[in-house]
This record gives structure tokens, sequence and C-alpha cells, in this order.
């Protein structure tokens, strides 16, 4: 089973997956964001990823205003930086997003640990999904992702799930 916990994997995985680790360690991604407990999720660490697909970074804040303005020190004079505070599935989130080297990166945050959060227990769900079903499995997802579908539908699309696709996909737990 991978560690999804460090970016280490990265180093034996593809081409896209050796050139987000280039991009993370370069730019010290993670560690700036070191005290939020980062971890990468989304498409490129289960290889589903489309060529506009970006790095997730799913970080744990337990002070808000402290992390948005890492965030905003860290980040803020990269290309394209935006930062902004929403609130998703009732919990406040700060979303930030920029460009390093050929990566859009989106920082995601919430008060939850990183672990607990949708984005990495979805990770966690479709790779398992992925390692049962094999890799026509993954071609048809990665379709689906170029046909403008978002990951959790395509999922669910594929393995008929009802309802929401984020919660549906939770189920699978």
């Amino acid at each position: 089973m991978i560690d999804f916990l460090t970016i280490e994997y990265l180093k034996s995985g593809n081409s896209r997956q050796h050139e987000a680790y280039q991009t993370l360690t370069q730019h010290t991604v993670l560690e700036k964001l070191s005290g939020y407990s980062p971890v990468l999720v989304g498409t490129i660490p289960i290889c589903i990823d489309i060529p506009s697909s970006d790095l997730d970074i799913a970080c744990y804040w337990t002070d808000k205003v402290s992390f948005y303005n890492q965030v905003k020190i860290n980040f803020g004079k990269e290309t394209g930086f935006q930062i902004s505070e929403t609130v998703i599935n009732g919990r406040e989130t700060i979303i930030s997003s920029f460009i390093l080297d050929n990566f859009e990166i989106e920082i995601f945050g919430q008060d939850i640990p990183v672990e607990k959060q949708y984005g990495y227990r979805h990770m966690l769900i479709e790779h398992k999904v992925l390692e049962q079903q094999g890799e026509s499995f993954r071609e048809k997802i990665r379709k689906l992702k170029e046909q403008g579908y978002k990951t959790e539908p395509a999922f669910a699309l594929l393995l008929d799930l009802n309802g929401n696709p984020y919660e549906a996909l939770l189920e699978l737990e």
C-alpha cells in the first residue's frame, strides 16, 4: 500500500509524478506548509490525471487567520496567485491557487485533520477501486475526465452509484 502522507512514492511513479515531485521539492511547497499537515491528494497521486490536472494539497489548520497569512506570505508572489474563503460541507475553507513550473497548485485548508477530509478519503477509495478494477477502468476514468467530468462523478458513473457522487463514493469506505 502506498503511503500517501508523504510524496516519496512519486519518485518511483510515472513521468508526470516525477515532474510533480521535482516541482514540490524544488519550490519547498510542503515544507512551507509543514505546520498544517500538507498532503498531496487528487488525481496525480493515483495516476488518473489529464494534462489540465492540478496538484491539490490538503491542509489542516486550527487557526484560520494564521493559515491564510502563511499561504499568502509563502505563495502570494507566485504567478496567478489567488486566495479565498468559503464554506464546504459546513466547514470554513481556505482555497488558494497559483502556478509553479508546469502545474497549477491548489492549496485547500480546513479545520479538520487531512485524513478526515473528503479529498483525502475520496483519493484512498478511488485508489482501492482502481487497484481492483485494473488499467481499463483507469483509462475509462481518464476518458470521462477528458470529456469534462470531475473525478468523483466519473467514478460514480462507472460504478453505477446513485445520488450525490461525493457522498456515494464515501459509502465505499
